[in-house]
């Protein structure tokens, strides 16, 4: 189980004896299109990130320096933060044979960032205890755009007074950290919000198309919608920049979008919650990854759902009495 004395002490027992906590290391794990921008946030306010991603390119774009393997962030950082795509990865990266888990010593927080299952993250949280360090699950919600700008929502499962520890680094890229609770509350948080963001895009990107169809001024539907009843973040914030072109890229995928609501529904069938509302954005973002969407923004559902509407966009980018150029028969050519 690696090289490292074990035991139950805690950070704030066992502070380094060179270091102050304001000068704590930071590990990273996952430097992707999330992580990448919290790992930047960090590195631009001064601070030095040890990180690791299987794409090298992503430590450097970051500002942080490369280490070799997950492991060895784990020896080399004080709070390891982890972005990853889904549980299983999260798993592997910790529980497999010389993993994370293996060079874990007292002290230590590791802090989830991913939209990992509550169940996943209750059963690390304990093996990581078993060690001396500490496990938070920090579900994230704002998107690339919030984390670019340092304001992305946390929601926090774990012990209170180890997020205590690690907020300062956490504020450096988040603008609100809700505390939620015990371990896996952050990320069972998470997985519901995530529920009704798929719900809200996919609702309203057909709602959208419909008003295409139907003749209407998109802006004047978006304004009315914006000042009604219909009202949600994607109306607010998503299909304003959409219906003039401008997908928001660099979000969450469609691919990754199905798979939180799958994650959703296997969390409600856990609790046994009925899920009716389930069908329509896993009937939505499945037609998307059907159709070659996989891979792209979860915005561009509304193309997918445009597709087999009779090949409907939202923007025409031709000018008035021309022809758009004909669109690229790949639909991961498409914006």
């Amino acid at each position: 189980m690696g090289h490292h004395q074990r035991g139950r002490g805690h950070l704030w027992q066992q502070l380094p004896e060179d270091r102050t906590m304001s000068e704590l290391r930071i590990g990273f794990i996952g430097l992707g299109n999330m992580g990448g921008r919290m790992a930047t946030c960090i590195t631009r306010a001064g601070k030095e990130v040890l990180g690791y991603d299987p794409v090298s390119a992503n430590v450097s774009a970051a500002g942080a320096t490369s280490a070799g393997s997950a492991a060895d962030v784990a020896d080399d950082s004080d709070i390891i933060l982890l972005s990853l795509p889904k549980s299983a990865v999260v798993e592997a990266v910790l529980l497999g044979n010389g993993g994370v888990l293996d060079h874990l010593r007292d002290g230590q927080i590791v802090v989830d960032l991913s939209t990992s299952a509550p169940g996943s993250t209750r059963m690390i949280a304990g093996k990581v205890a078993a060690v001396g360090a500490s496990y938070l699950d920090a579900g994230i919600s704002g998107g690339a755009v919030a984390a670019e700008k340092g304001e992305l929502v946390l929601m926090v499962g774990g012990e209170e007074i180890v997020l205590d520890r690690v907020r300062p680094t956490l504020e450096l890229f988040s603008s609100r950290i809700f505390y939620t609770g015990a371990s896996g509350a952050g990320h069972t948080t998470k997985l519901i919000n995530n529920f009704l963001n798929a719900i809200t895009l996919s609702a309203t990107a057909e709602a959208m198309v419909a008003g295409k169809k139907a003749g209407l001024d998109l802006e004047v539907l978006l304004d009315v919608i914006n000042n009604s009843s219909g009202v949600s973040f994607a109306s607010l914030n998503r299909f304003p920049k959409i219906i003039k072109g401008d997908y928001l890229r660099g979000g969450l995928t469609n691919a990754l979008m199905m798979k939180d609501v799958l994650a959703y529904v296997e969390l409600a069938g856990d609790l046994g919650v009925a899920s009716p509302n389930s069908a329509g954005p896993l009937a939505s973002f499945g037609l998307a990854n059907a159709l070659g969407y996989s891979d792209q923004i979860s915005n561009t559902v509304v193309d997918a759902i445009g597709d087999v509407s009779g090949g409907v966009r939202l923007f025409d980018p031709a000018p008035a009495g021309r022809h758009a150029p004909e669109e690229p028969h790949s639909a991961q050519e498409r914006p």
